[in-house]
């Protein structure tokens, strides 16, 4: 490596794919000449836990601030000016001249083997980019990331030591708030200055014909208009038996639209908020749909049912916008033997993934729906085991809820489990809260429990990154803007809670009243975000 005629570089596996470091067919790669030693493994630095933790700090420091400051420096040397010429000299970047594009007309060689070893010069010594930029130029790269990042609200999991807590009142008292979240597709982030948001929150209100109610609301910042001038139902009862959770409603990335599941004709119901109507309704599976996820990009939708199946449905654009779901589903997907009750879906990493009761996960490829491998996180009980959650990172880490049936005390009874994108266990962690709602948002895991605790946990350990912030009553649902700049948390007695960093100035109600509202509205027809005490009398795991 030191030796300047001997230029290297990493390949790309370096910083996505821990599995080339290991020799996982045991392949007979030889023996060391001195030791006489059997080559294996790829032996790592001290500062490396294991291949996975090689490969994420090594993500790490290609994805720095350190990086992202310099990085022109090194465009400057391979794509720009400091190429070719006196400026390449000067910087000692200056390579073998067959190796420059343009440096050598193959063509035009007629000798056939002084073309060969022309060639073979090429073939040893590599090619040079093509030289993109040619003169000096002023790089704007580090200041315009600094101007960005200045201008974008704080990331709270960057500031978890400063985290408040606030409580929006009027929303839905003494109700439970089974969902509430922020499309995806705003163009600013929850809390921007003066830009009207949407907020879609689902109450178990219930009307005279076994309706849900549901609330969206167009408001700026933490403001609601009265429920009565906003509400909408969600008509046809649900199926019996069926508990109302998170994982059974869907909002589309724009906000207009609600895709649920639990109805009792096992329809997948497809509701306008727009227009409080429903839009569509596919009866496919064979029992209730017990379960729904969409992917990132909102491209894909996925069900779980009753009748071990899933089935994954495109999801309709117009214009860009979600119209509704194909008319029938693109994928059906077959492997479990028991209820389908959690589904997570990649479209960018072609995975769709469902967890039954009969305690299994199973990974599906989302365009052919060809089966790829079957999870069984470990468990030391004989009692059935369930797997409530799932939840997929942007990189295809998995994370698996498991929970023991049967079992009265809470006692080793829930387990956390992360696997790669390959299916490796990597770790499991205990738990001793019954969690009822869970979400990742970048390197983080987002978890709400029915003991009433909201605890933010390390995606790649599973450790606690902050003391549990408690609701003091059970969490229903939990969301993060797409900035994330906050986290919705969704509680058993209707209150809504609002988690960031701190309460921002311009948050003060005069300013909003005079702002939003006009001189002539009174406070009295909105109500503003009361700080919410979340000190916790006992710590758990």
């Amino acid at each position: 490596m030191d030796n300047p005629n001997d230029v290297k570089e990493l390949i790309p596996e370096f910083f996505y794919f821990p599995e080339f470091l290991e020799n996982q067919n045991s392949f007979d790669l030889g023996r060391l000449q001195i030791s006489k030693e059997r080559v294996n493994d790829v032996v790592l630095p001290k500062w490396a836990k294991s291949p996975e933790d090689f490969i994420y700090k090594h993500r790490k420091a290609l994805e720095s601030e350190h990086v992202s400051a310099h990085l022109h420096e090194w465009i400057d040397l391979i794509f720009g000016y400091k190429q070719r010429g006196p400026a390449a000299v000067e910087a000692l970047n200056v390579f073998y001249y067959c190796t420059y594009e343009g440096a050598v007309d193959l063509d035009a060689i007629t000798d056939e083997k002084e073309r060969k070893a022309v060639e073979g010069m090429i073939s040893n010594f590599g090619q040079t980019p093509c030289q993109l930029l040619k003169s000096l130029i002023e790089s704007v790269f580090p200041f315009g990331l600094k101007a960005q990042q200045d201008s974008s609200p704080l990331n709270m999991f960057e500031h978890l030591g400063d985290l408040k807590s606030f409580f929006v009142e009027g929303i839905s008292d003494n109700v439970p708030l089974v969902k509430a979240v922020v499309p995806k597709n705003q163009s600013h982030s929850f809390i921007s200055q003066g830009s009207p948001d949407t907020m879609v929150i689902i109450t178990a209100w219930w009307g005279p014909m076994g309706e849900m109610i549901l609330l969206t609301s167009n408001h700026d910042r933490f403001l609601y208009i009265s429920p009565s001038r906003t509400q909408r139902f969600l008509s046809g009862p649900f199926a019996p038996g069926v508990e109302l959770v998170a994982g059974l409603f869907v909002v589309s990335h724009d906000g207009k639209l609600l895709f649920s599941g639990g109805h009792w004709d096992n329809s997948l119901r497809v509701t306008s908020l727009v227009k409080g109507k429903t839009v569509g309704q596919h009866i496919r599976h064979m029992d209730v749909v017990t379960c729904l996820s969409t992917d990132h990009c909102g491209i894909h939708l996925i069900s779980g049912s009753r009748d071990t199946t899933c089935m994954v449905w495109q999801v309709l654009q117009q214009n860009g916008a979600p119209v509704g779901l194909s008319s029938k589903p693109i994928q059906v997907l077959y492997g479990h033997t028991d209820e389908v009750v959690s589904v997570a879906i990649s479209t960018e990493l072609d995975m769709a993934i469902s967890g039954s009761r009969d305690g299994t996960v199973i990974i599906h490829t989302v365009r052919r729906g060809q089966y790829m491998r079957c999870l069984r996180p470990p468990c030391d009980s004989s009692l059935p085991l369930s797997i409530l959650h799932l939840a997929v990172s942007w990189e295809g880490h998995l994370l698996v809820h498991t929970c023991l049936e049967g079992k009265a005390t809470l006692k080793d009874k829930n387990t956390l489990h992360l696997y790669s994108v390959n299916g490796k266990h990597l770790c499991s962690e205990g738990l001793k809260e019954q969690v009822t709602d869970m979400c990742v948002s970048g390197e983080y895991v987002i978890i709400g429990s029915e003991q009433g605790y909201l605890s933010i946990r390390d995606l790649y350990s599973l450790s606690l990154c902050s003391e549990p912030m408690a609701m003091r009553v059970p969490v229903r649902s939990v969301s993060v803007t797409k900035e994330q700049s906050h986290v919705l948390v969704g509680l058993d007695d209707g209150k809504l809670i609002i988690v960031g960093v701190g309460k921002p100035a311009e948050m003060r109600s005069s300013q909003i009243t005079r702002k939003l509202w006009g001189s002539s509205k009174r406070m009295t027809q909105i109500s503003t975000e009361t700080e919410y005490n979340t000190h916790q009398e006992t710590r758990c795991k």
